[in-house]
């Protein structure tokens, strides 16, 4: 029998061994996009998860925010546990007030089960369309989640890629709940940060008040993380889409690590190298701060 623990084949593992950031991350700094895995020991994989990661507990969590001088953390329920959410509210209650969490949940919720998860930290639900990850989320379905969580003031996060925005766009559009798309809509990084697709995007994003997040160039980029050998500057494909979210909408975009990094196959990032990206993309210090502290406070903590 085959070991339900053993990871998907060439997985790549986090880093461990990080080194020192180059980038002073400023206190009070929110990862608004990070996960936890496991340990799988205590809280086992879904049974019909497309992959098997290694495990990233809420101990690995805690050190990689000391690393990088992280004070918050918004954790995100990843597709490997399903409608679990066992491991993340676990980690919610190791962390406290300094954590926030993003669960999967189905129409069949309770308000019980919303109200403790309300009371836990939880603050939004995620729904992810991109196919060759879940299965395709039933659009009634989200409707009526949707419905359940609009007293509580939480949001929708949304994955999807790009050329899937169309078939989407009138729906999300119509949840009439907050929307927080992840990884900058997933765009096309060869058709270039000006092309039809992108500013269709943007131009959705500036119509329907939504929240951007603009993390995981590691996961968009072509050129990879180094354009140049030896270059300071890394994912320089990826940071003028990044920019231009941020020129457009300065008070609606987040950051995030996307630690450990599920489904990675080119490369696997330092964390502590990662931050360098932060430098191309935010060289105002005023916006910097509303990307890493006032945004995500204001979307997390003040409601």
């Amino acid at each position: 029998m085959k070991d339900q623990t053993e990871k998907t084949p060439g997985w790549l593992d986090w880093v461990q061994d990080r080194q020192e950031p180059a980038v002073r991350l400023p206190t009070g700094t929110v990862d608004a996009h990070c996960h936890v895995f496991g340990p799988a020991a205590e809280f086992p994989f879904a049974p019909g998860r497309k992959y098997t990661p290694g495990d990233a507990s809420k101990t690995d969590l805690e050190h990689l925010r000391h690393d990088l001088g992280v004070t918050r953390n918004v954790i995100v329920q990843a597709s490997c546990h399903g409608r679990d959410n066992a491991a993340l509210l676990d980690a919610l209650d190791h962390f406290g007030e300094t954590a926030r969490g993003v669960v999967a949940i189905g129409s069949d919720v309770s308000e019980r089960q919303l109200k403790d998860m309300h009371n836990r930290g939880v603050r939004g639900v995620r729904f992810n369309f991109v196919k060759r990850l879940v299965e395709s989320q039933p659009f009634e379905e989200v409707e009526l989640v949707a419905a359940k969580i609009r007293e509580l003031g939480w949001h929708i996060v949304v994955y999807f890629e790009s050329p899937n925005l169309p078939d989407l766009a009138d729906f999300l559009a119509n949840l009439n709940v907050p929307l927080v798309i992840d990884h900058l809509g997933r765009p096309d990084l060869a058709k270039g940060a000006s092309s039809a697709e992108y500013s269709a995007f943007l131009k959705f994003v500036d119509r329907t008040d939504d929240w951007v997040k603009v993390s995981c160039p590691e996961r968009l980029t072509i050129t990879g993380p180094y354009a140049v050998a030896g270059a300071h500057e890394v994912y320089t494909d990826v940071a003028p889409f990044a920019q231009k979210a941020i020129a457009e909408f300065p008070e609606r975009v987040l950051w995030g690590t996307d630690w450990p990094h599920p489904n990675l196959r080119s490369h696997m990032p330092d964390d502590a190298v990662l931050l360098n990206y932060l430098r191309q993309i935010t060289s105002d210090p005023s916006a910097r701060q509303r990307l890493l502290i006032d945004n995500p406070m204001a979307l997390y903590w003040e409601k």
